[in-house]
């Protein structure tokens, strides 16, 4: 690894950890203060960041990006003003430092109390979309962490421009520089230099597919927190109201094929397949979803592209969908289970007793009944944002908003007491 960049890391490191002790302390009205300056200075410089964003955009098209890759990349002025709204939408949630959990006295008159408290130095790593800078700032800065981002490289330039006008929008209400903090390099040793910096890192939250999850799972010594594989699926079951299941399997897919929750699977009960998926998958060829069948399917519907076994353990992110006719709910569930990547799963059913067997037995981090997979998302939660899905269950599972940014501390009151 270039020396000058190990160099520049350390000294990131150094100036997080020296922000997050402040940080630590900050008050909900600083923080509030730079969540709305960093809003206005976004859309104050929308004009440069969408300038920046097209040279990605550019880069990318050369270097032959997906359709869907360069989908989650852009940026126009109504992500910009998402983006902003995000930050806006924080500063009206409740601050989580400081809340006590709980409180009680031991005989010997102690009183113990548990808190909520900064993390402290957050690391993200994360690819092409360029709205995850702002959201992730956002809510590491409510948190009262501090932050370093070494987001993907075919998004650099959006991620200069957003990072350097959020950052000097928040300096500018007093919170410290080394706050927020971008790792201005393409170089990938610096991703896995990142995940050994325990001195300075306290978390590194990855958001990607599989070859980021490899490489943390092959280098990190940083606790890390694993989010954003989504092979989720939607199983109509033999009890489905129809009309229902084609609206919600079609939002699925087709709505914003290139995000985590987005359906990448559709498993169908074997008593209404010969109904249900003729009309379906000619809805979804019709916007332009291949579709790739098991042998049943092909049965049914004639001319598909055979799934094989790889399909069923592929997150697309893309117009293509993968359908498997099931026997039963256990079938289906059984699938999920071992085909899943424990982000979202859905089934579409009338049945009580169905509905409660799926949301029992499936193991994921949001199971919806008769609703899209495409609700797993921390604004759409309640949260403002969030820092990513997280598909593992410690410590933190699902969208990960501001209370999955703290960690707790107990708090001891007591008058002389010794042991």
């Amino acid at each position: 690894m270039d020396s000058n960049l190990q160099a520049m890391l350390l000294e990131q490191g150094n100036q997080a950890k020296a922000a997050a002790r402040i940080l630590a302390t900050a008050s909900t009205t600083v923080k509030n203060d730079a969540l709305m300056a960093m809003a206005a200075a976004l859309e104050e410089n929308s004009e440069a960041i969408i300038a920046a964003n097209e040279i990605d955009l550019q880069q990318g098209r050369e270097q032959g990006l997906s359709s869907a890759l360069l989908e989650r990349l852009m940026l126009n002025d109504a992500r910009v003003r998402d983006m902003a709204k995000g930050l806006r939408e924080m500063a009206a949630l409740p601050d989580p430092v400081g809340e006590v959990l709980s409180m009680w006295r031991r005989p010997n008159g102690l009183d113990i109390g548990r808190i909520r408290t900064p993390i402290g130095v957050v690391g993200i790593i994360y690819e092409s979309r360029p709205n995850v800078t702002a959201d992730a700032v956002g809510l590491c800065l409510k948190a009262g962490n501090a932050i370093i981002l070494r987001g993907g490289e075919e998004a650099l330039n959006s991620n200069r421009v957003i990072t350097r006008t959020i950052a000097t929008a928040a300096s500018q209400t007093g919170i410290p520089g080394g706050a927020i903090q971008l790792i201005d390099s393409e170089d990938r040793d610096a991703v896995v230099f990142m995940l050994k910096m325990n001195d300075y890192i306290d978390v590194v939250i990855p958001r990607g597919g599989k070859g980021l999850k490899q490489v943390v799972l092959d280098h990190a010594t940083v606790p890390y927190i694993m989010t954003g594989m989504g092979n989720c699926h939607v199983y109509v079951d033999e009890f489905a109201d129809l009309e229902k299941a084609q609206r919600i399997m079609f939002n699925a897919k087709v709505q914003r094929p290139s995000v985590c929750n987005a359906a990448e699977k559709l498993l169908v009960h074997r008593s209404i397949a010969e109904v249900f998926l003729p009309g379906m998958l000619a809805e979804l060829m019709g916007a332009g979803v291949e579709i790739r069948g098991c042998d049943r399917t092909r049965q049914i519907v004639t001319g598909l592209k055979e799934a094989t076994l790889e399909d069923w353990d592929t997150e697309y992110l893309d117009l293509i969908l993968a359908v498997k006719v099931v026997d039963s709910v256990e079938e289906a569930i059984e699938h999920i289970n071992r085909h899943g990547t424990g982000h979202s799963e859905a089934i579409v059913s009338e049945s009580y007793s169905a509905v409660r067997r799926f949301m029992a037995a499936v193991d994921a981090a949001a199971v919806y009944a008769n609703a899209s997979t495409r609700f797993t998302d921390g604004g759409v939660f309640g949260f403002g944002a969030e820092m990513g899905i997280s598909t593992q269950k410690l410590h933190a599972r699902g969208p990960m908003g501001l209370t999955e940014l703290t960690t707790i501390k107990y708090i001891i009151y007591g008058d002389g007491q010794i042991r």
